[in-house]
């Protein structure tokens, strides 16, 4: 005897479950803000152990390399590591104010990767120290944002930092090559 058919969910009542879910079931706003704060201070400069190891948050990482290696392509058409890192600066900066003001603009994402490559001590140091206020501004981002209305607020908040993550990826899976 064949086994019984279900029925699969149609998309308006899934639709209509998740609207109860929503309703029923909130992340309190300073809970989510404290989780946007560990998961940046984890990406940024105090590992705690959610998915990065000891020592290799972006700025520990970033300490380790001196201007000439953030100058290197690591092949022939790969951005610089200094490419790589004010490419995030400039990402969080865009993300910070699209979140803050709800206005999405176009925006030359490929112009960092077309102007940035060699750079002198002097601007790598530059680099880090815009990557470091681009970071303080997420962060005054959070602080005053009393809540999180819409999809775009909270995918935005969390791209910045899965975004942030691709890249210090990026940027250690290229040390490997550099550093031989």
């Amino acid at each position: 005897m064949p086994a019984p058919r279900v029925a699969s969910p149609r998309k308006p009542q899934l639709k209509r479950q998740m609207v109860i879910m929503s309703k029923t079931k909130q992340i309190q706003i300073e809970h989510f803000s404290q989780a946007l704060y560990f998961l940046l201070d984890e990406t940024f400069d105090n590992v705690h152990g959610i998915y990065l190891d000891k020592g290799t948050s972006l700025f520990e990482t970033l300490a380790t390399i001196s201007a000439a290696e953030a100058s290197i392509p690591v092949g022939g058409r790969c951005a610089t590591l200094a490419a790589q890192v004010k490419h995030v600066a400039f990402y969080l900066d865009v993300l910070a104010e699209n979140v803050r003001t709800q206005k999405f603009e176009p925006v030359d994402w490929d112009r960092i990767w077309r102007e940035t490559s060699a750079v002198t001590p002097e601007e790598w140091e530059s680099i880090k120290a815009s990557l470091r206020q681009s970071q303080d501004r997420v962060k005054r981002l959070i602080n005053d944002t009393a809540e999180w209305p819409t999809d775009r607020h909270i995918g935005g908040a969390i791209g910045m930092i899965a975004h942030t993550a691709y890249h210090l990826g990026e940027i250690r899976q290229a040390l490997c090559t550099l550093k031989q």
